[in-house]
């Protein structure tokens, strides 16, 4: 069966010289799937309206970005400017996450290859973050009755401070988050579970924490569905990253994840989250192997 990826074009933006974001990530991972032919079926999203993000975040937020008037000193924690082709795109991203949420509650398993921008916060993005999609699509399947319950499951090197501030108080959703203790951001959110790590942690402790955190949680949570923020930023050799795990330590993430949703019949909606270096095709060919690797492991369980 072909794995759904939402996609759209506006997820590709100009580079932009004046940030270390390196913009061209998106395209070689959309470029490295095509390569993969019939084993994918490709998802157009629509744009998230307005009035979803709104309900999460501060609406003179919402209208700095898509004036594209942001101003410069949350552009500085944005890590780039918000110029019209980024402020179309973050209008996008959070309509593909709820797509690949609503095609998993129906497919098993989708994913959005953007998206997991767990930084952004009420009034300002942070961290590469424009707008929080992962917890803008939780708010809207809650509140729409897609679900009862979903449990964002953040296994990005960062902690996912901003879907934990921004959903804290919003009945039905849980946030999960294993991460680098001494990585950004430097000040933690409190997330439903919290599972902090020591610098080089590697495969071994990192599968062995992971097992022992998330299972109780799924079991006692019982999400209808998770969002999946599945960065390959632990990766040893990631630019930005603290963690210690090798290519083999993410795929045994990945099918850890994908085995445990699967076996006790939860969707998986994924997303890219992060992953940084100086080769971007080296970056974008491991978030393939994740994708593929995840959804492997999910179609088997």
């Amino acid at each position: 069966m072909a794995i759904p990826v939402v996609h759209h074009a506006d997820y590709i933006t100009p580079p932009n010289p004046a940030t270390r974001y390196r913009w061209s990530k998106n395209q070689m991972v959309r470029d490295l799937l095509r390569g993969e032919g019939m084993r994918i079926e490709w998802i157009e999203p629509p744009a998230m309206p307005l009035h979803w993000i709104a309900a999460v975040h501060d609406p003179a937020y919402v209208a700095e970005v898509v004036g594209a008037s942001v101003p410069k000193e949350k552009e500085r924690r944005i890590g780039f400017a918000v110029n019209e082709p980024v402020a179309r795109r973050a209008v996008r991203v959070p309509g593909g996450t709820w797509t690949a949420a609503l095609t998993a509650l129906t497919r098993g398993y989708a994913v959005n290859i953007a998206g997991g921008s767990h930084h952004a916060l009420h009034d300002t993005g942070a961290g590469y973050c424009v707008f929080n999609d992962l917890a803008i699509a939780a708010h809207r399947l809650v509140t729409e009755g897609a679900v009862a319950r979903v449990l964002v499951v953040d296994c990005d090197v960062h902690q996912g401070d901003g879907t934990a501030r921004l959903t804290a108080d919003m009945a039905g959703i849980a946030t999960y988050s294993i991460h680098a203790a001494s990585n950004f951001p430097a000040r933690k959110a409190t997330s439903t579970l919290d599972v902090p790590l020591p610098d080089r942690t590697s495969d071994t402790a990192y599968l062995a924490a992971l097992e022992a955190t998330l299972v109780p949680l799924l079991d006692s949570f019982r999400p209808d569905l998770i969002l999946y923020q599945g960065g390959v930023d632990p990766y040893e050799g990631d630019r930005l990253g603290r963690l210690a795990l090798t290519e083999r330590g993410l795929d045994a993430r990945d099918r850890f994840v994908a085995r445990a949703a699967r076996s006790r019949g939860v969707p998986v909606a994924g997303t890219l989250g992060g992953g940084y270096g100086t080769d971007i095709a080296e970056v974008a060919a491991r978030h393939v192997r994740s994708i593929l690797t995840f959804a492997g492991a999910y179609a088997d369980a």
